[in-house]
């Protein structure tokens, strides 16, 4: 069982993604903006992280840049899941985005991906 960080203002998306990844048998944290995701992934080291892009407090962009520079965060894998598909290219040097979404999102398409995370994070560390 891995802890999934969603880092998200909707609601709706954030029960998606809940219901989702508690089905496959993950602990579900979350925070409602940038501010708030930094707190938990410093204080929760999730497994994966997953981002959205336009959020209030702090965008996803400036937390992505705020985790890849910490050496409490910088080696989570974060998954970019957002409805501004023009923002790609923004986190191409990332060294932690592991992979770009759009919205609208297949919830199967999500959970493959986090597999996908998964399986290479513990690759990495084994």
């Amino acid at each position: 069982m891995a802890k999934i960080l969603i880092v998200d203002d909707d609601k709706d998306i954030i029960e998606i993604i809940r219901y989702s990844v508690e089905q496959e048998g993950h602990e579900v944290l979350q925070a409602a903006n940038g501010k708030e995701g930094l707190t938990r992934a410093t204080a929760d080291r999730p497994d994966v992280i997953i981002l959205d892009i336009m959020m209030p407090e702090m965008d996803g962009y400036t937390l992505n840049t705020h985790l890849s520079t910490s050496p409490t965060t910088k080696n989570i894998p974060v998954l970019v899941l957002t409805a501004k598909g023009q923002m790609r290219d923004t986190f191409v040097s990332a060294p932690n985005v592991q992979c770009y979404m759009d919205k609208p999102f297949e919830p199967a398409a999500l959970i493959e991906q986090i597999r996908s995370i998964l399986i290479k994070k513990n690759a990495k560390y084994a």
